[in-house]
């Protein structure tokens, strides 16, 4: 082994830290032994030459092999090349090594120290191993697992943000007998890794490291409920030709880190090696946890047997949690679900013919499943989760809990499809806790702020209301701890039933905001009606030929003084949550229509709240540019529906086709509508949401 002086500028090796800072060991110089010292290239050894110095010693010099880098702090002055360099108090020798030992301490560096004579004292040797190692991770958010990306231990928002990013496997690859994914101790499929994030070990160095030297990966307490982390199985498992026949079907895939190993050590290959893990998401964002985890590698050496090692360089990634979002009506529709009972055969029909004629699937949940409950909407919600590598729907459950129930987890639960649901104590759920209270706006900017993914619309009590309902507080935190679509508090106490689908909703315009929204409104209602009195249809007839249902004329309805101030208070209700989606969505009066809808109040235990007086033409089901819209059965004139005609015209004009559903007899009749009865899965945004600026 050769020897020579080389004194470097060593910036060229830096290792940068977050906040650009080098990563630097201390290292301990002794002239009584020679030192074996395990270096992680593109780190420093930092070594205090003071310390270890002989008594007497005034000045020193270093030697060493042509893989091994150092500079001095402070610089020496002015020297000749051989000549040692004066010792001070506070000179350190900064250590590197430019590229990975094929064999065990094939390196050298030498430190002499010399007395005021310049006379030997001792010397001080260090047998060096350099060794790369890097736990990397899609940091650039790509698709591909890039080798020690800087930015990989920390994690930014927006277009030139940085960081990983994890799914929660809330999906099932098992199709009977299901639970979901991340509940499954092992991986039973290989399918199942497509819905993890890849996480590599890149090695690089001798055959095998200086012995008791080791790998250990681990997590924090606080993280390892949220995360669990996989090996794919050691080569030595597949040399083994029947192992490998199975491989192929089953993979070996060890569990690393979970709830109950924090900390595992993992193989050093030797060599230029990679092993690729599978990092598996378990928990949503939520109020007690922000959606970040972070996950360690450590080098660990050996001090003496008995004690316990000290860990002499950490490489660390983060991950966030991607968060589960909604998707609002002004997306494209993939599927429509509805149920079928025994009494909606119209509703039915209507609905299959609106469906199929526009191209999309219609999914019928069948009555030995929904037994009997027929409110599609307000038992689940869809949306999606969504990574660089993969994406797949993920059902909410609402805390509804009715004969519904098994359906979002025994029908649409499967592979690439997850579940997820938030369970309240059964006191606390209202029917302010179903999700025709739960929408969500098209993208929207508000004071210069986008929400490119839309806000969160939810239904609650107004402020001041002493018995007032709202929507529990695990579904409120769970909806907040997203992020990415900010929701906005309406009030929807004021209803009997208390959803916000009953007085609004989004159609897609080919102008303005590519939307507008739709407002119920009882002043457009008396305005229509007060145009057919004037115009001499005062005796037309609302509900004409509809069973079981009396019919009520025009003039009537306008002679109903107290039905005028039921609907004066319904106004001032709606004209407030007006005035929140204006601020609150950055609107204008121009991106909003006013639809021709009247109420009734009905007393309930001396609360007083509203009903629709006629089918609800605003609680419609969206899909791209046709509506199905609840059949209102209002006053003819020459044979047209007059508030269909209104409907039509006002839709008509944003390029809108309108199809009018019988739902009288089995939604109208039992509070609800088109929009109640059904519910769509619709395309992911093509946005991501890892671009938002927060």
């Amino acid at each position: 082994m050769s020897e020579e002086v080389s004194q470097t500028d060593s910036s060229a090796f830096l290792f940068k830290r977050k906040g650009g800072t080098e990563y630097q060991r201390t290292c301990r110089l002794d002239t009584t032994h020679a030192q074996s010292v395990l270096h992680v290239v593109g780190t420093f050894l930092k070594a205090n030459l003071n310390r270890s110095a002989p008594p007497g010693s005034k000045f020193f010099s270093v030697k060493c092999t042509a893989n091994v880098k150092y500079s001095i702090s402070p610089p020496p002055g002015e020297t000749s090349h051989m000549s040692p360099v004066p010792l001070s108090g506070n000179s350190v020798l900064l250590i590197s090594m430019s590229h990975a030992s094929q064999e065990e301490a094939e390196e050298k560096l030498s430190v002499h120290y010399y007395g005021k004579k310049k006379d030997v004292l001792g010397k001080a040797v260090l047998h060096l191993t350099a060794v790369e190692i890097s736990l990397d991770v899609d940091a650039d958010r790509d698709g591909i697992v890039e080798k020690n990306n800087p930015n990989k231990e920390s994690w930014k928002w927006g277009p030139n943000g940085h960081g990983a990013i994890l799914l929660v496997n809330c999906d099932s690859e098992k199709t009977h007998d299901k639970t979901p994914d991340s509940e499954e101790v092992r991986i039973s499929r290989v399918s199942d890794l497509k819905d993890m994030s890849l996480m590599v070990l890149r090695t690089k160095g001798p055959a095998r490291l200086p012995k008791g030297y080791k790998l250990t990966m681990h997590i924090c307490q606080g993280d390892a409920e949220s995360v669990r982390v996989f090996r794919a199985g050691s080569p030595e498992l597949v040399k083994n030709s029947l192992k490998k026949l199975f491989s192929a079907f089953v993979k070996d895939y060890p569990l690393v880190l979970s709830s109950e190993v924090l900390s595992q050590e993992v193989p050093y290959l030797g060599g230029s090696a990679e092993i690729n893990f599978y990092v598996e998401g378990l928990r949503f964002p939520d109020k007690d946890f922000d959606g970040l985890i972070s996950i360690n590698l450590s080098l660990l050496e050996p001090i003496s047997e008995g004690i316990p090692e000290t860990p002499i360089f950490t490489d660390k990634v983060v991950f966030r949690v991607s968060p589960w979002i909604m998707t609002p009506n002004t997306l494209q529709p993939l599927e429509v679900f509805v149920c079928s009972t025994s009494d909606n055969y119209q509703f039915l029909k209507g609905m299959k013919n609106l469906v199929t004629k526009n191209g999309y699937k219609l999914k019928v949940c069948h009555e030995y499943m929904n037994r009997g409950d027929r409110w599609m909407q307000d038992e689940l919600e869809f949306g999606y989760i969504d990574s660089p590598h993969h994406n797949f729907p993920v059902v909410l459950d609402s805390p509804r809990d009715g004969a519904l129930d098994d359906f979002p987890y025994d029908v649409l639960l499967g592979p690439d499809f997850g579940y997820v649901t938030r369970v309240a104590r059964r006191r606390d759920v209202s029917s302010l806790d179903s999700f025709g209270n739960l929408e969500v706006s098209p993208p929207v900017t508000v004071n210069g702020k986008s929400y490119p993914l839309g806000r969160i619309l939810i239904g609650v009590a107004f402020p001041t209301a002493t018995k007032g309902r709202n929507m529990t507080k695990v579904v409120q935190d769970f909806l907040w701890a997203q992020k990415v679509q900010e929701p906005v508090a309406l009030f929807s106490d004021w209803l009997h039933v208390g959803h916000i689908d009953e007085f609004m909703t989004f159609v897609p315009a080919p102008d303005r905001k590519g939307f507008r929204l739709l407002l119920a409104s009882p002043d457009a209602g008396y305005k229509i009606f007060r145009g057919l009195h004037n115009d001499g249809h005062g005796q037309a007839k609302m509900f004409d030929g509809v069973k079981n249902e009396d019919p009520v004329t025009v003039d009537e309805i306008l002679g109903d003084e107290n039905l005028r101030a039921e609907n004066n208070y319904v106004q001032s209700c709606i004209d407030w949550n007006r005035d929140v989606l204006k601020r609150e969505l950055g609107l204008d009066d121009d991106d909003i229509i006013d639809l021709p809808i009247l109420f009734k109040l009905l007393d309930e235990e001396d609360e007083y709240r509203a009903v629709a007086y006629y089918p609800d033409m605003v609680n419609m089901i969206v899909l791209g540019k046709n509506l199905g819209i609840p059949k209102p059965f209002g006053p003819k004139v020459n044979g047209r529906c007059a508030l269909e005609a209104e409907m039509c015209s006002l839709m008509e004009g944003l390029g809108l086709n309108c199809t009018f559903i019988d739902d009288f007899a089995s939604y109208h009749k039992l509070l609800g509508e088109v929009h109640c009865g059904s519910n769509v899965r619709r395309k992911p945004f093509d946005f991501k949401w890892w671009n938002i600026e927060l």
